[in-house]
């Protein structure tokens, strides 16, 4: 009775405390008109809605993040052309500024959280597959990991680094804060398949946040991510893909439009002089800005102006072949030295110290910032003076570069980007090897360093080239094309460039859709066939050889991992579960009480225990978590405790502990095969055998 007046009170002080505030019968409509449209809107499901709103939020910040990034490029131009003829400010000025954002970049995100480093798709690889990662999806890494991406994409080509690793892990944080978000305004409890939904539409988000690919995004990151994909979750990746790549183009599309009203009468800015020129070295015809071609960056990603009527002849097959070979090959070197180097500088004891106290001291800027000497034009300048977007736009170039650099006659060079490799000191097959030999290293390790980053685009930009340099080298050995007789047909080194750059960036993930992936961003479909060959090679001989740059970086920070079968030999399918199960195990009783429960939480740091009907009778009936054990210890009392400090009271294990029951468990003859695709399948962490 006490307690129902207690009642009575409080909802007669709440039908006061609401009586004082104006206008209760207008809030209570408006209260009741809201809860009607939310129940119409979402009639047809919530998913759609939070999707939608996944798409458009990381279409605008990956907008976002461009525009902040062209303008502190155009600061950092400024800053050069205002300093004067003084070529060691100069040089300071050019160097000093991305090595002073790459510190800033590393002690911010590190000082925020550590989870903020790196490119992030290992520890969501990990997570989607069962793993839970404490505060890696935490909101507070957000903002980190934006600022610090935003200076690391200012260096520029400076460091190597892209951003699609970071757009993924961002994607993957706004989907986990949405997820919650659905929670409370549905009222419904925390669905872990729910999360789980977001997080796989959030993967596709973040291709296609970068890449504008939606179709070709999906299917990479259900390549990249998880061995096995869900269809039902097919539409979700689709349609936040979708919604992210129209907004960026709408977006683009907004800004063009404000660029031409407010660039209408105004001069052209004067042209940046190149760091060669400082030292005396002669200066390559400027490049155009990256301000000035923000819209094209988005709205055409890699512009590319392969327009031929015969694309490749079917002997050029066997060249695409040998491309293929060449970059599997360079693909397994590439990640044996970049899993070697993380080794070393995680098991150094300068370097381990360095990064355990979240030191800035690691960042190092590249070589290529390093001044030729006087007269002497060496063939680093492309790396100082092409940003990423062009280094792809000019290796993509439909035009042969032998044929137009042996041009001797009085007549004019056709211009282009494609002039950065043109240098005297060196000819075009002479650039682009010494480009392939600096950035190898170069790239190797840039991915060593402590800040958000991403390692896509520049294995994707290192693919292009290689492919152009077997062009090249192709068009040279056959300057009228494989048939001597009849109209010539040339060899079109782009094509090369195009499956080099879709065989090495999917040889070295792993994937196949990377050949889609070069076909939807350059909208050029006339080489699929052999890009597709040579994907497919590639993959062959890494796959055979070296783990996947994402499985080797959690194989690195020692994350859980289920490695791969490698041996698919007949006699691995006789293998069963008996023959390499743990034996050990610490096992509970349901009439165990309070010395049984200790002796248990002290022989073993399990996170469960397993829990039979009786010592006599050992049949598992469930599990029990380790948390409810220790509660039970502090809810119970010792036996051998004294009379007067028995407060607590006795009991047992199955009286008192919530048992959850066992949904899965293997026989001791099940196949090696059949457990490791149900740990894949279902991802799962523990399974007993009965």
């Amino acid at each position: 009775l006490r307690a129902e007046e207690e009642e009575k009170e409080e909802e007669r002080v709440l039908v006061s405390e609401h009586s004082w505030r104006p206008c209760p019968t207008a809030r209570r409509r408006l209260r009741g008109c809201l809860e009607w449209v939310k129940r119409q809107l979402f009639r047809v499901g919530e998913d759609w809605y939070f999707l939608f709103i996944l798409g458009v939020l990381m279409a605008t910040i990956s907008f976002t993040i461009d525009l902040v990034v062209a303008r502190l490029y155009a600061a950092h131009s400024w800053l050069y052309r205002e300093i004067g003829d003084i070529g060691v400010l100069k040089y300071l000025s050019w160097t000093l500024y991305p090595t002073a954002l790459a510190a800033f970049s590393t002690g911010f995100s590190q000082s925020v959280t550590p989870h903020s480093a790196g490119s992030g798709i290992p520890e969501l690889k990990t997570i989607l597959m069962g793993v839970v990662l404490e505060d890696y999806l935490a909101i507070q890494n957000f903002g980190a990991k934006v600022v610090g991406l935003t200076c690391t994409l200012v260096c520029g080509s400076t460091l190597f680094l892209g951003k699609v690793g970071p757009y993924v892990h961002l994607s993957a944080m706004a989907a986990a804060y949405l997820g919650k978000m659905r929670t409370t305004v549905t009222r419904e409890y925390e669905n872990k398949f729910k999360q789980h939904e977001m997080l796989v539409a959030a993967q596709a988000v973040g291709v296609a946040a970068v890449f504008g690919a939606p179709i070709s995004g999906v299917l990479f990151s259900i390549e990249v991510m998880s061995p096995y994909f869900a269809v039902r979750d097919y539409w979700r990746g689709f349609f936040a893909a979708t919604c992210c790549a129209f907004t960026f183009r709408l977006l683009a599309v907004f800004n063009s439009e404000q660029g031409k009203a407010g660039r209408a009468g105004c001069a052209p800015p004067p042209p940046l002089p190149s760091l060669c020129s400082i030292f005396g070295v002669p200066t390559p015809k400027p490049t155009p800005s990256l301000l000035s071609s923000l819209t094209e960056t988005i709205a055409a990603l890699f512009k590319s102006n392969v327009e031929i009527d015969f694309p490749f002849d079917l002997l050029e097959t066997f060249f695409f072949l040998i491309l293929g070979i060449i970059c599997g090959l360079l693909a397994c070197a590439y990640l044996f030295c970049q899993r070697w180097m993380m080794v070393i500088v995680k098991e150094n004891r300068l370097t381990a110290k360095l990064l355990a106290t979240e030191s800035v001291l690691g960042v190092r800027p590249s070589v290529c910032l390093h001044p030729a000497p006087s007269g002497v034009h060496l063939p680093i300048c492309p790396s100082v003076q092409l940003t990423m977007k062009e280094y792809l736009i000019s290796l993509f170039d439909n035009r042969t570069w032998g044929m137009l650099a042996t041009n001797t006659s009085g007549v004019a060079k056709p211009g282009g980007l494609w002039q950065e490799w043109d240098h005297p000191s060196a000819t075009i097959y002479g650039t682009l090897a010494f480009f392939l030999l600096m950035k190898f290293w170069m790239l190797v390790l840039a991915t060593t360093l402590p800040l958000p980053a991403g390692y896509f685009m520049p294995i994707f930009i290192y693919g292009a080239a290689i492919g152009r340099l077997h062009g090249e080298v192709v068009a040279l050995l056959f300057p009228r094309g494989l048939h001597s007789e009849g109209p010539p047909r040339p060899i079109i080194p782009a094509g090369y460039a195009l499956a080099g750059a879709a065989a090495f960036a999917g040889s070295v993930t792993y994937s196949v859709s990377t050949a889609l992936l070069v076909c939807e961003a350059t909208g050029h479909l006339s080489h699929v066939l052999p890009i597709v060959l040579a994907v497919l090679v590639a993959n062959a001989i890494t796959q055979k050889n070296q783990p996947s740059f994402y499985d080797a970086g959690i194989i690195v920070k020692k994350l859980p991992y289920l490695p791969p079968i490698r041996s698919r030999h007949i006699a691995s399918y006789r293998v069963a579960v008996e023959e390499f199960m743990e034996h050990r195990v610490v096992a509970l009783a349901k009439g165990d009480g309070f010395q049984e429960v200790l002796v248990a939480l002290d022989a073993s740091a399990d996170a469960e225990y397993p829990v039979v009907e009786s010592a006599g009778s050992p049949t598992l009936v469930g599990t029990v978590s380790r948390s409810q054990l220790v509660t039970f210890l502090q809810s119970h009392e010792h036996p051998q405790a004294p009379q007067g400090e028995k407060a607590a009271t006795a009991g047992t294990l199955g009286d008192d502990c919530a048992i959850e029951p066992i949904m899965l468990q293997l026989s001791p003859w099940t196949s090696l095969h059949q457990a490791y695709h149900l740990f894949q399948l279902l991802k799962l962490q523990r399974v007993f055998v009965t």
